[in-house]
């Protein structure tokens, strides 16, 4: 069979494409945060993971040219050679600093970063234990770790009672790590950070968290998943992106300083790949700076979240519990969740359709996420939008 069949027989997107119902990859054309501009319309944004609107903050757009104007538009070298610059090392102690960590280590994504740490430091004979609804960046390290003869083991969605099932089959003085999400990517839910701690000492596992949708979110001052549940000092390894609440690209590795020189120096995805971008650098620390300044933001990005959980479930839609501002509504059906991404958009709002095999058969939603720049008008057109919505199409009462 010719290597390119494959492509050849793919024709769902086609299929949906022309019934008119097709959500991907539809241009921007302008951005103004909680609204933006697709096919010359304003629309209100309800699917981004710019959480704290920074991405069009005065303060990150101006670091962003002076980075531009001081050091060019690239680095043209990996860190490890020709492109570490004074800026990426004011950004990685700045976040160590912020995190709690003796050290940072910064990638060009975020997506990156998990394929950076996880192979590196899980080789033959060691072994990676990961939560089975893991962000895609998780499961390509740990299929990189496989490649290497490490050990892959997962257990259920933070099913801590299972996770200790399985590190319990494991020779206890085998070097093993625990990797989890933070904030888990599709439902908004959080890990049990408290009990999987318990049983990774117990099995002498070290632990790596995904803050992703974490930073900025949760913990003191938006520090993430460790500090809000009073584990700064016991959680060994946490990394994140810049492309949420930092308003850039690139991703961070923080833990102790022995970790993160073991990774400089064997790290695949740092030595062979060009460094963050200046302009990229510069507005992630000028958006943390703001973070840590305006610590109220956190307030009002958890009160929206908040808001829109309370109003959907009200209206009778079938939504998840949580404290985060990603808000999935559960469809359940492929071509229901398509039809009614349409008509959302057709009256003005972007949400994310998620459907399988994103994830699992029978749990296909719309997954709508929030910014602390939402005011209650758009929260409340929002709210109108799905009520209309989802009782046209006999959804809700």
């Amino acid at each position: 069979m010719d290597l390119f069949q494959k492509c050849y027989n793919f024709t769902r997107a086609d299929e949906v494409k022309a019934l008119g119902l097709y959500p991907y990859f539809r241009a921007i054309e302008e951005n103004e945060g909680p609204v933006v501009r697709i096919e010359g319309r304003e629309i209100i944004m309800a699917g981004s993971n710019n959480y704290h609107g920074l991405t069009t903050h005065p303060k990150v757009i101006e670091a962003a040219k002076k980075a531009i104007d001081k050091y060019g538009t690239g680095c043209s070298g990996s860190r490890y050679l020709t492109g570490t610059l004074d800026l990426h090392i004011k950004l990685e102690e700045k976040l160590a600093d912020f995190i709690g960590k003796e050290a940072v280590l910064l990638y060009s994504t975020g997506y990156q970063t998990a394929q950076g740490i996880i192979p590196t430091l899980v080789n033959k004979d060691e072994y990676i234990i990961s939560d089975r609804d893991n962000h895609a960046s998780i499961v390509a390290g740990n299929i990189m770790a496989k490649g290497i003869f490490a050990e892959h083991l997962r257990y259920k969605h933070n099913d801590m009672e299972d996770l200790e099932k399985t590190l319990s089959s494991i020779p206890l003085d085998a070097p093993k790590l625990v990797a989890t999400d933070g904030v888990f990517s599709t439902t908004g839910d959080i890990v049990d950070l408290i009990n999987l701690n318990k049983v990774c000492k117990k099995y002498n596992a070290r632990i790596l968290i995904d803050d992703a949708h974490s930073l900025g979110v949760l913990g003191k001052g938006g520090r993430g998943t460790a500090s809000e549940f009073g584990l700064d000092k016991e959680i060994d390894m946490i990394f994140g992106t810049f492309s949420k609440t930092l308003a850039s690209l690139g991703g961070f590795v923080a833990a102790e300083k022995a970790v993160i020189n073991y990774l400089k120096h064997h790290s695949s995805a740092l030595i062979f790949s060009a460094s963050p971008t200046p302009a990229a650098v510069a507005a992630a620390d000028a958006a943390l700076d703001i973070l840590i300044q305006e610590p109220e933001r956190i307030i009002k990005l958890v009160d929206n979240g908040n808001k829109m959980r309370k109003g959907l479930k009200e209206l009778g839609f079938r939504v998840t519990d949580g404290r985060t501002p990603i808000v999935p509504v559960i469809l359940g059906d492929d071509m229901l969740t398509f039809k009614f991404w349409r008509k959302l958009f057709d009256a003005g709002v972007f949400v994310n359709a998620f459907v399988s095999p994103g994830v699992p058969p029978n749990l296909a939603m719309l997954r709508t996420s929030y910014m602390a720049t939402h005011e209650d008008k758009h929260l409340n057109k929002i709210l109108e939008v799905f009520g209309d919505i989802g009782r046209e199409m006999n959804i809700i009462k």
